[in-house]
């Protein structure tokens, strides 16, 4: 590393959205980038990365095909140089198990030396003389502290598990989050009983992996807010709104307007896939036949409000039925908290803070190109919009589009091509319909 070097961006976190960033960027011959992840290496999302749990999104959402058909970093061509192009035809499923993505994703890394691990940034500054700005990153395997320079940023550190505060204030090791099931997975059938909170789809994965330790006398319970365990939304013409003019049209209203719009879509995002929602149904069916008396509880309209920890380090839930609005208790060796994720504003932007734009509720401004900083065109956010892009920010199947848009804005042209019109509906009024 040259201290002199200064490169035309850098991305700060290498998860999927920006490796695909640094995929459709490494045939740019005119940019030099650097992407930065304190992580040792890169691994999806291990605590869920159950055997046959698959993406919500078809294949052709990998890191760069829809952005770039042609690409060498293409899901095809890695499962091509894997020779495992044919079983994956054979196959006929559009759908990729999660380790498979997982493993394609580390293949692309492997082409790309730009993409650095062990990399911790420790603060941001602007250097106002040369027009940059300066990064503090320590490199956690040598335990040494380097100083990297760029024209732009692009942020890219994710979402961190959301846990309710009063679980958090337990503190208590058979509390856990989603994200961790699998590190507990051997703790959890060592215990009599386990309670699922979440009505989305890692709930329902979870449910599903730990419904046959019920023949081994586990009780199962599943408490969720909702009203039913409800499918994501899937027909076509809905998928439509994963589009960019449905993008333009959000972007488009108030962000009061845009805050109803994302209450009234939950089934977009944050339902359960309809095929495991039905296979739940058949499993639980075949197994009623020989035991109908099945150690399972499974009770939507249920908002858990309290948990206190008992003597034997079990847990007491506290719930109410929301529509009889009686509370009830049950205890529970293992609680597991589905409760989603939440996007965390990294410490290391404070010393750039004036150079950010912001919200009345002091929440990033994000510019339809994605930018949050005061001139349109520096920094540059992946799934940190939902407030102002609408529900599709932590979608895969968008992720190439939203990276051809950030590309193009930070090279001033169109380097990749960016659909403006996909959807037969017309989301928002014409001009010439307007007081017509």
């Amino acid at each position: 590393m040259s201290i002199n070097k200064v490169y035309d961006f850098i991305g700060i976190g290498i998860g999927p959205f920006n490796l695909g960033l640094a995929a459709l960027a490494a045939p740019v011959g005119e940019l030099s980038t650097l992407f930065l992840d304190q992580a040792a290496g890169f691994d999806w999302h291990p605590g869920m990365m159950l055997p046959d749990a698959t993406l919500q999104v078809p294949f052709m959402a990998d890191l760069v095909t829809l952005a770039d058909p042609c690409s060498p970093y293409s899901f095809l061509n890695y499962m091509k140089q894997s020779g495992r192009l044919y079983r994956f035809y054979i196959r006929e499923n559009f759908f990729l198990l999660r380790k498979e993505y997982n493993a394609y994703c580390r293949w692309v890394i492997k082409q790309l030396p730009n993409c650095l691990f062990g990399k911790k940034v420790l603060a941001i500054n602007y250097d106002a003389d040369r027009a940059c700005y300066v990064l503090q990153v320590k490199d956690l395997q040598k335990q040494e502290i380097g100083t990297y320079y760029c024209k732009k940023l692009v942020l890219g550190t994710g979402t961190s598990p959301k846990m309710p505060e009063f679980a958090q204030q337990t503190k208590n090791d058979r509390i856990i989050h989603s994200s961790n099931y699998l590190h507990f997975k051997s703790d959890i059938l060592e215990q009599r009983s386990v309670s699922i909170i979440g009505s989305g789809q890692s709930a329902a994965e979870i449910f599903q992996d730990l419904l046959p330790e019920t023949a081994n006398g586990l009780q199962l319970n599943w408490f969720t807010r909702p009203d039913r365990f409800f499918p994501m939304e899937y027909s076509k013409l809905t998928l439509e709104l994963t589009s960019p003019e449905y993008v333009d049209h959000f972007y488009s209203m108030a962000p009061e307007k845009r805050k109803k719009i994302l209450s009234r879509q939950n089934s977009l995002f944050k339902g359960i896939n309809y095929d495991l929602i039905n296979s739940i149904f058949d499993s639980l069916y075949s197994m009623s036949i020989d035991n109908p008396e099945l150690p399972f509880r499974i009770m939507p309209n249920c908002q858990l409000n309290h948990i206190s920890p008992n003597l034997d380090d079990s847990c007491q839930l506290h719930l109410q039925q929301v529509e009889q609005e009686q509370d009830f208790s049950v205890n529970t060796d293992f609680v597991v908290m589905c409760t989603g994720y939440v996007y965390k504003e990294p410490s290391f932007l404070e010393g750039i803070q004036q150079r950010i734009r912001r919200t009345e509720n002091n929440l990033y401004d994000v510019k339809r190109n994605y930018a949050i900083d005061t001139l349109g065109e520096e920094i540059f956010v992946q799934n940190a919009e939902l407030h102002t892009h609408g529900f599709v920010t932590p979608d895969l199947g968008m992720a190439a589009y939203r990276n051809s848009v950030i590309l193009n804005s930070i090279l001033g042209k169109e380097y990749y091509t960016v659909e403006k019109s996909i959807a037969f509906q017309q989301f928002s009024l014409q001009e010439n319909y307007v007081n017509a």
